[in-house]
Parts: structure tokens; C-alpha cells; sequence
């Protein structure tokens, strides 16, 4: 088996987490890191002795040793990173969202065209087991035509107020179920979107923002609710469910419940048992798998295929024109999305 060498770009939070899943994941090696913040790659550097740190991505870029990137920056360096990643010919797992407006995903789908190494967006969701099972039902016809979908991605206040000065919650999680709905919908981008947000603390974006997806050709109707700031009493990490309606049949995927529930003086918690939970040592769960597919697509020269550039591009589009929208008071607006 042919070994990939890794590097992630910002060791961050969640760059130290795909860290973890690449220092044990079989066939492929961790071998740099780098983050512009020097006290956090030192950090990142006690629990992971790469042989190449440094604070400019470019050293990263520049090494011809190192096959792939994880590129785990802050969403709106995506663009800049990305960019430069794909023309250095590395293989590229970009974070998502994909950039921060739907230009930058155009100029992202163009150099990915001209690219020698092959691009995916991490939209873990489609790595989780009981969304890709809900989606095998649907395409087999069991609820027929799908008419109404509803999703909530919630989190408590705490982490929610951590996240509150860096992006918005529809961009955040609401971006996930975007996603999905239009993955569920065989690909189908929506015809309208509306948008809606309230804002309750001092942060830099608001607090809560839903927003309403209308599938014109199928007359579907998808609901987002995206609510970051859920009493800290809750016993779920995020309290994340999504339903689908359809002309035959319903279905339910249920992500809040994980399974373990965790009582102690501090009250009950449920800890993520799904997403990159740590078993025996290693981080594991829909992360790995992700990581794992796409260093597979670059080991037998496949392109990824699970999650396309196209439709990362589609999902922050429509995130991007329900944020117009509740700033316009809530207008519905028409989507469009040109790649070209």
C-alpha cells in the first residue's frame, strides 16, 4: 500500500482533530504542520513531533514530498489557501465551507479543473453512517417523492459562544443540512431561498438563523433552524435531527441521541459517539472514514465522488443568499449559481 504523506494546514481545534485521525490512520503518514499563530503550532507540536512545522503555509506547499493537505484555516482564509494548495499540485481536503462567498468557490472549481491533485470539501456529514443509510432509502424509492424536509442543528450556549465571533450559525451547521437536503433531492439546487436571523448577544454574527429552501421542480419545501444558543442544561453536545416527508413514506435521522448518556455531579451529557470520537486511542467515527475515502481516491488516482467541488459550491451558495435575505427583512430570493 502506497503511503500518503499528510500535512495539515491551521492546528487549530479542528486541525489538531484531523491530526489525530492522520498520525493512525493505515497508509497514510503525518508529516507536517503548520499555523500562522506560533504559540499554537508550538502546542500542536508537543502532542504531534512532525519534521515540518512552521507558521507560512507555503514551506508546506513547497515541500515535493508531501502528497495531501488537510486545510483546516479559519473559513475565510479557505480561499486564499486553497488556491495556492491546488496550483502547488497537492491533493487537497478543504474544510468546509468551501470560501466564504460564491465567487471564491467559482475561482476554487476553476483552479480545481486546471489542478494536478484532486480537491474535496469535507462535508462529514455524508460520512455518517445514518445519513448515508437515509439516503440508500430514498434513492430505493421506500418514501417516494420527497415533499418536506425539516432539519435542526442546535447547540448550547457555550460552545455556541465560542464560534458566534467567527461565523454564523447557517454557515456554520446550516450549511450541513443545505447540503444534505439537496443531496437527498438527487442534486437538485433550490429555486428560492429565504432567510431569517436574531441576534441576542454582542456577537459578531447572530445568534439563531433559520431558513426556508423551496424546491421549485419537485415542490419540495426544506426548513433549516440553526439555533447556537440552547441552555446549557441540555444534555445533548448539539442536538442535531433531521425529517423527511414523501409522498409514500417518512423517515428520521436522529444525530442528538448518541447513545451514551453520562450522569454525573455536573448533571448528564451525551459525548459525541459519531462524529471523531477517541476509541482506544485513536480518533475515529465519520471523520476517519472521510479522511480515509479520500486518501483512497489518491492511492488508486480515483476523483472523489461522495462529495463533489460542485456541490460544496451549491451549499455555501445557498447558505450566502439566505444570510441576503435576512438581511433584506426576510425577502425570498431566487437562487442561482453559475460555475463558469
Amino acid at each position: 500500500m502506497k503511503t500518503i504523506k499528510w500535512a495539515v494546514i491551521g492546528a487549530g481545534r479542528f486541525g489538531k482533530i484531523h491530526a489525530r485521525v492522520l498520525s493512525t490512520l493505515p497508509g497514510s503518514e503525518l508529516v507536517a504542520l503548520s499555523n500562522r499563530n506560533g504559540e499554537r503550532l508550538e502546542e500542536a507540536l508537543r502532542e504531534f513531533p512532525v519534521s515540518l512545522a512552521t507558521t507560512d503555509y507555503r514551506e508546506i506547499l513547497n515541500d515535493p514530498s508531501i502528497d495531501a493537505v488537510s486545510i483546516t484555516t479559519h473559513w475565510q482564509e479557505h480561499h486564499e489557501v486553497a488556491l495556492a494548495a491546488l496550483k502547488s499540485g497537492k491533493h487537497v481536503l478543504l474544510e468546509k465551507p468551501m470560501a466564504a462567498t460564491g465567487e471564491q468557490c467559482r475561482e476554487i472549481l476553476e483552479a480545481a479543473e486546471r489542478a494536478a491533485g484532486y480537491l474535496m470539501v469535507g462535508h462529514v456529514c455524508r460520512f455518517d453512517t445514518r445519513v448515508t443509510l437515509a439516503k440508500e432509502a430514498i434513492d430505493a424509492g421506500r418514501i417516494g417523492r420527497i415533499v418536506s424536509m425539516h432539519a435542526r442543528r442546535n447547540l448550547p450556549k457555550a460552545p455556541g459562544n465560542i464560534r458566534l465571533d467567527k461565523i454564523s450559525p447557517l454557515i456554520g451547521d446550516g450549511i450541513h443540512d443545505a447540503d444534505l437536503m439537496m443531496w437527498f433531492l438527487g442534486g437538485q439546487c433550490p429555486a428560492e431561498v429565504t432567510g431569517r436571523n436574531i441576534k441576542i448577544d454582542q456577537f459578531q454574527y447572530p445568534d439563531l438563523g433559520w431558513a426556508m429552501l423551496h424546491f421549485g421542480k419537485d415542490e419540495a419545501i426544506g426548513v433549516i433552524e440553526t439555533v447556537w444558543c440552547l441552555p446549557e442544561s441540555v444534555s445533548t453536545g448539539i442536538d442535531a435531527k433531521m425529517e423527511i416527508i414523501g409522498t409514500e413514506g417518512k423517515l428520521s435521522i436522529d444525530c442528538a441521541n448518541t447513545g451514551l448518556t453520562i450522569t454525573d455531579g455536573a448533571g448528564s451529557k451525551q459525548p459525541d459517539t459519531m462524529y471523531w470520537p477517541m476509541q482506544h486511542g485513536r480518533q475515529v467515527g465519520a471523520l476517519e472514514r472521510e479522511l480515509a475515502y479520500f486518501a483512497s481516491c489518491i492511492r488508486e488516482e480515483t476523483a472523489p465522488t461522495v462529495i463533489r467541488p460542485i456541490e460544496a459550491a451549491h451549499a455555501l451558495a445557498v447558505m450566502e443568499t439566505a444570510e441576503k435575505s435576512a438581511s433584506e427583512g426576510g425577502a425570498p430570493l431566487p437562487f442561482s449559481f453559475d460555475p463558469l
